[in-house]
């Protein structure tokens, strides 16, 4: 018996020395290394006690991408408390993490492409070790700290950590978004702990919604130290060694609790508490947070506000803003419920409403709401029935409130830093929305196997209304399987086209084009025309009419087109709303875009402003970024030029036309395939049997670039020689020093010529015969908004760096 248990505990110890040792490993020797994934434990390192691990985890939306990063990991969410490589992609499997003596922790791609180091050492790193407070530190020969993760700030700080004037913690995006967010914790050089929110991509910073106070006055010293001690207290030392407490009632046992005090992705700084040793159906619990109501006390004029604009902020548990669009309205990124909203419906100050508004429009009341510096004008005095009337009678007047018995302020879209208030008293906000849309379809009733319980709650009534009940679902079953089977029959072989488009029969778009009266547009494949569609409430579409006596094609184009936009959901993309497939007919269904063509805004004889090409340069590589490395599946589009962008009611770029659009498997990063394109913006290895990748796009949007900067087509014939290839001009002005030849008379881009010379230098990495030299598109809106500096691009081709040579 004592034999076989020696046996036993024997063979135990062999199997399992490795794994107490990869747990117990709490120092980094030079050259140690982890990779992401590809190992049986996600850590490198752990703290003794084991409550820490730093290494590899993999993000919930996309499981072969990692971040490298220190987690709680004693607790089943594995709770994240600091992350690496911030604000660029995540390292897809296979990165790997190794200790340099020169450059630190450094994180390569499997590629061999540097993805981040901690760099900027005085001294060579010696060695790493973990603490148990959850600090890894990089310690130099003499044992010293070169480098400290409670020094590098990012959303969280754990206790025994503390904060020096000038520093900040930064919110993420969103909750499961590791980019840096909108709001910031700063301890400010004067002492005073400020928190407000930054208009991204820029750094301009909005007005405090929180600060303690604690500067230098009469009474008082200034803050010197922000601190989390090991107690679970958060405090502001001052110069004079008072405490200033963050901190709400006793202190908190770290031997009971694990503690951590986050600025979450919503601007709410708040501590929270985890019992240790519990069971997975615990999680971390608010025990308070900062501000009281960031609902009422964020006020920003040159923000949305805590929710995005349109939206309307309340309280919910633990202090916590929640964010929902009014009736009638939806989220532009159904992916942010804390974003903007849009109206559902189109509000218009044409002619023919003028006479009939009352007829159009009504009120949907919201007591105790406001969108606080949103007014246009105020009026006053003012009955409540003259309010309602005078914004009924302005086309301009999306909400009015009416307040204080005598007051009616008008608002107009969009609307910021809305909130519920209670201390309104009973204010009423009077939102304009249209009639029609009060009478939104109802979504079609799918009967499941399991309809026992339908069909009795609907016995349960008159025999008339349940005979009507019971054949409305069987036609609305029908009309979904139908669809359904449509879409499945238009899919690429083998699979399903997952979307929400609608199925429209001919004789619904015959009757909504007024037989295909008004034309938007031609081309190779079809021609678009405007139309009218009941969807809820009488919408514009353009409803694109494929060519088919181009069967083949044609067929291909209406497949890849449902195929790519069922993937795709992004704000600088055209929607597709729906398609119509018959023995003859192949139509697709679009959202209209009252603007038109960037092609007809640019090549036209009024040049637009200055300020609304910047906008819609950028909307066009948020599109491309999207389709590059955002979506679901990697979507390179094939023929991005001006007629296949689209300006919707604001003017935002809307990326259109995805019947060349090519589809890559989630393990492919390039393809083969014909040449697809437009002359003029087709990247040259289409032409030298080049594997293709997402740089097609990014030399088509360098040359899109050059046109919105100039205003001129890519390929004038018509035009001197040396102007006629707009990509080889540009880079002779830009060589030259002459870009004010590039704009001509464009006093606005003449009176910006550090902005102009930057878009240039843009447009020219971009265009790089070399597709190893372009930028991804993650750079280029990198390069767009500011956050990377451009260098000063090379020649873009062979050709022009012998006559570069030569000159």
């Amino acid at each position: 018996m004592a034999s076989s248990l020696l046996l036993f505990f024997l063979f135990c110890s062999v199997i399992l020395l490795p794994f107490v040792v990869a747990q117990t490993k709490t120092n980094i020797a030079i050259g140690d290394s982890h990779t992401a994934g590809k190992s049986t434990t996600p850590w490198l390192v752990s703290s003794p006690s084991g409550d820490f691990a730093f290494g590899f985890l993999p993000l919930e939306a996309t499981p072969d991408h990692f971040i490298l990063c220190i987690w709680y990991a004693n607790i089943q969410d594995r709770t994240i408390v600091w992350f690496a490589n911030r604000d660029n992609k995540p390292a897809p499997k296979g990165s790997k993490v190794e200790l340099s003596a020169d450059d630190g922790l450094v994180l390569t791609a499997p590629n061999g492409d540097k993805l981040w180091n901690t760099g900027g050492f005085t001294a060579r790193v010696s060695s790493g070790v973990f603490n148990d407070t959850g600090n890894l530190v990089l310690l130099d020969g003499a044992s010293s700290s070169t480098w400290e993760s409670f020094d590098d700030y990012r959303d969280t700080l754990l206790p025994s950590q503390t904060m020096e004037r000038g520093q900040k913690l930064s919110s993420k995006l969103r909750r499961n978004d590791f980019n840096i967010g909108r709001f910031e914790l700063f301890f400010q050089n004067d002492g005073n702990l400020v928190m407000h929110s930054i208009n991204l991509p820029s750094e301009y910073v909005n007005a405090n919604y929180y600060a303690s106070g604690t500067i230098e006055s009469n009474t008082s010293s200034a803050g010197t130290q922000l601190v989390f001690d090991r107690s679970g207290d958060v405090y502001i030392l001052r110069d004079n060694k008072e405490k200033y407490n963050l901190s709400d009632g006793g202190s908190i046992s770290t031997t009971q609790f694990y503690l951590r005090a986050t600025l979450d992705f919503d601007g709410v700084f708040t501590l929270y508490q985890h019992p240790k040793g519990s069971s997975g159906s615990v999680g971390w619990t608010p025990v308070w947070s900062h501000p009281d109501n960031i609902c009422k006390d964020y006020l920003s004029a040159a923000s949305s506000g805590v929710c995005g604009y349109n939206s309307i902020c309340s309280l919910g548990d633990y202090k916590r803003p929640i964010c929902k669009c009014p009736k009638w309205y939806s989220l532009v990124d159904p992916n942010d419920p804390n974003g903007s909203c849009k109206p559902d419906f189109v509000q218009s100050c044409s002619e023919d409403e003028l006479s009939q508004r009352e007829d159009l429009y009504d009120f949907e009341v919201l007591i105790d709401t406001d969108w606080p510096l949103s007014d246009y004008v105020l009026q006053k005095p003012f009955t409540e029935e003259q309010c309602r009337q005078s914004c009924m009678e302005d086309c301009l007047c999306s909400v009015a409130i009416f307040r204080l018995g005598d007051s009616c302020w008008k608002k107009k879209l969009p609307l910021s830093n809305g909130r519920v208030d209670a201390t309104l008293n009973g204010a009423k906000a009077f939102m304009k929305v249209r009639k029609d849309n009060s009478s939104l379809v109802v979504p079609p009733i799918i009967v499941k196997k399991n309809s026992r319980n339908t069909l009795i709650v609907l016995l349960s009534g008159s025999a008339c209304l349940n005979l009507i009940l019971v054949g409305a679902i069987c036609l609305s079953s029908f009309y979904v399987f139908w669809c359904k089977k449509k879409l499945r029959r238009v899919g690429k072989s083998g699979t399903n086209v997952e979307t929400n488009l609608r199925c429209f029969t001919y004789e619904e778009l015959e009757e909504a084009t007024n037989g295909f009266e008004k034309v938007l547009g031609k081309g190779a494949f079809g021609i678009v025309y405007e139309g009218v569609i009941n969807m809820g409430s009488l919408t514009l579409v353009a409803v694109k009419r494929l060519n088919t006596f181009l069967l083949e094609e044609v067929q291909k184009e209406f497949k890849n087109e449902l195929n790519v936009i069922g993937l795709t959901h992004h704000k600088n993309l055209v929607r597709l709303l729906g398609f119509c497939e018959t023995q003859d007919e192949r139509l697709l269904v679009y959202e209209y875009m009252s603007n038109g063509t960037l092609a007809s805004l640019v090549f036209n004889v009024e040049k637009p402003s200055w300020k609304l090409r910047l906008q819609i340069a950028t909307g066009v590589a948020r599109g491309l970024l999207y389709l590059h490395e955002e979506c679901s599946t990697q979507i390179i589009h094939c023929d991005i030029k001006p007629q296949n962008i689209l300006l919707d009611d604001y003017y935002n770029a809307r990326i259109s036309d995805f019947g060349l659009a090519k589809i890559l498997n989630m393990n492919q990063s390039r393809t083969n395939t014909a040449i697809r394109g437009t002359k003029g913006y087709v990247a040259l290895e289409w032409f030298k049997n080049m594997p293709i990748t997402a740089k097609v796009d990014v030399y088509s949007y360098g040359v899109l670039l050059l046109e919105i900067v100039s205003c001129r087509k890519s390929v004038e014939f018509e035009a001197d020689e040396e102007k006629a290839i707009l990509t080889e001009w540009a880079f002779d002005c830009y060589t030259e020093g002459v870009l004010h030849d590039l704009v001509e008379n464009d006093k606005e881009a003449l009176d910006d010529m550090k902005t102009l010379e930057k878009l240039v230098m843009i447009a020219l990495w971009c265009v790089q015969e070399d597709p190893g030299l372009r930028p991804t598109m993650r750079n280029v809106t990198q390069m767009l908004e500011g956050v990377v500096e451009v260098q000063i691009p090379p020649c873009p081709s062979s050709q022009l760096s012998i006559q570069c040579s030569l000159d």
